[in-house]
């Protein structure tokens, strides 16, 4: 297992689980429930649980979004060649394990047999690819929190994609850890052992004055 991303992220006390400048944990005498979470507010800012600990984020910013935003549309325009799945963004659930719901991953992609009917309101399991775009809010959450539960469930593959470095990191899971495969800048192509056919220049995704 990789363990040198990052540090360790620590819960906040309590009274300062919503936090407007940063990534905020809530930490109660109870673990936290997926309906805990139905009655959360709907306001602007992300809800997830992870291990029965909740996760708050603010809105990002317009470097993520674009990242975003170009890697889902490189996925639906390879995808439409290449009928192996479908690709989604956030905001949408997805349950992990009883403990570890809902996540919502930037950007996840699920193959074609795995796929839920049409109404679904979440993902019930792994995905099989996810991206995690990286922001001041929410580095630390995705480099170990998110890091350590898409491998605990399984999740073949993780992108994390750092639009201030403009660098992508993709691990691949082998023997149930993930394993480093790649790590990506400029004009290099991203590899994904996932999607092997997948052509995405990195420099590509990253938002750039014209």
């Amino acid at each position: 297992m990789v363990t040198t991303l990052a540090k360790s992220y620590e819960p906040v006390p309590q009274k300062e689980w919503i936090h407007k400048h940063d990534i905020s944990l809530s930490v109660l005498q109870k673990e936290w429930t997926y309906e805990d979470y139905l009655n959360l507010p709907d306001d602007d800012c992300r809800y997830e649980i992870i291990e029965g600990v909740l996760y708050v984020s603010n809105a990002p910013n317009i470097d993520h979004q674009f990242t975003v935003g170009e890697i889902h549309f490189q996925f639906k325009l390879f995808l439409r060649g290449n009928p192996e799945g479908y690709v989604l963004t956030a905001p949408f659930e997805v349950h992990l394990s009883q403990k570890t719901r809902p996540v919502q991953p930037d950007v996840l992609f699920i193959k074609a047999d795995k796929w839920p009917n049409p109404g679904t309101q979440y993902f019930n399991g792994a995905p099989d690819l996810i991206v995690e775009v990286l922001s001041p809010s929410t580095r630390r959450l995705d480099q170990s929190v998110k890091f350590r539960a898409y491998e605990q469930a399984n999740v073949l593959e993780y992108w994390m994609v750092d639009p201030k470095t403009h660098l992508v990191q993709v691990f691949s899971l082998n023997n149930q850890e993930y394993v480093l495969i790649g790590e990506f800048m400029n004009d290099e192509v991203i590899e994904s052992k996932v999607l092997p056919d997948l052509k995405i220049v990195t420099a590509s995704i990253f938002n750039k004055k014209p």
